[in-house]
């Protein structure tokens, strides 16, 4: 029964494979089940050709690294060394055009527009039924943003947390690694003795920070990080 309803599902999937041609899916999460429960249901769904699985961002963007782009990417917001937007940020800066999809097994309406507005592809709760959740990366992959039902109704001014990402987005990695020990209180001198760089190109850093989320110093720089869920959630 389950299984018909899987292939009721996806009855439109030769339309994504022939627009979006998603045949090389990388799945990012640290819980062994979750992969493989995910590789076989979006495997038998789509017919994929390739499944990458990968526990943590940096395995993620070593793996893009040696094999190339993805078509599609599936990621996890909690991760062993990232917790949060800075993931998509990450991921969509290397997998180039390829679609981002958080999946979770929480719904933060808050995340949600955080995710979106870092330029997510959609926002998929993990206890969806298969058939539910197969029909909703049919749509991610046609081309669609997708996010949990309700949250239009149960988010009203979270605007701001897509707005906020969308800036952060605009960052370099290493301006968000920066952003990332500002936030933990390290004074510059901690953070050009961690990074390897001189004291002034971190001063450099901050000032190009400041300028893209428009804020005046450090102390207001980690406030906006925190609304917009880039390192935590």
């Amino acid at each position: 029964m389950e299984q018909r309803s899987v292939l009721a599902a996806v009855s439109d999937v030769s339309r994504v494979r022939a627009g979006h041609a998603i045949g090389d899916v990388l799945i990012v999460d640290d819980h062994p089940l979750m992969c493989d429960a995910l590789s076989a249901t979006l495997g038998f769904a789509f017919g994929l050709r390739k499944v990458r699985v990968a526990s943590s961002l940096g395995a993620a963007l070593a793996n893009i690294r040696e094999e190339g782009p993805p078509d599609a990417v599936v990621l996890d917001l909690s991760l062993p060394d990232a917790e949060g937007v800075e993931g998509v940020i990450a991921l969509r800066r290397q997998a180039g055009e390829a679609p981002v999809t958080v999946i979770s097994a929480d719904f933060n309406p808050g995340v949600v527009s955080a995710v979106i507005g870092a330029g997510a592809r959609g926002y998929v709760l993990k206890l969806l039924p298969r058939a539910k959740m197969v029909e909703a990366f049919s749509r991610m992959w046609a081309g669609e943003t997708v996010v949990p039902e309700g949250y239009e109704t149960l988010a009203p001014g979270t605007d701001e947390a897509a707005k906020l990402a969308r800036c952060f987005a605009s960052l370099t990695p290493q301006q968000l690694n920066i952003l990332r020990l500002i936030c933990q209180g390290r004074p510059n001198k901690i953070i050009s003795y961690e990074l390897s760089i001189a004291e002034a190109t971190v001063k450099t850093h901050i000032a190009a920070i400041m300028s893209k989320i428009n804020v005046r110093n450090r102390s207001q720089a980690a406030l906006l990080a925190s609304k917009a869920r880039i390192f935590s959630r």
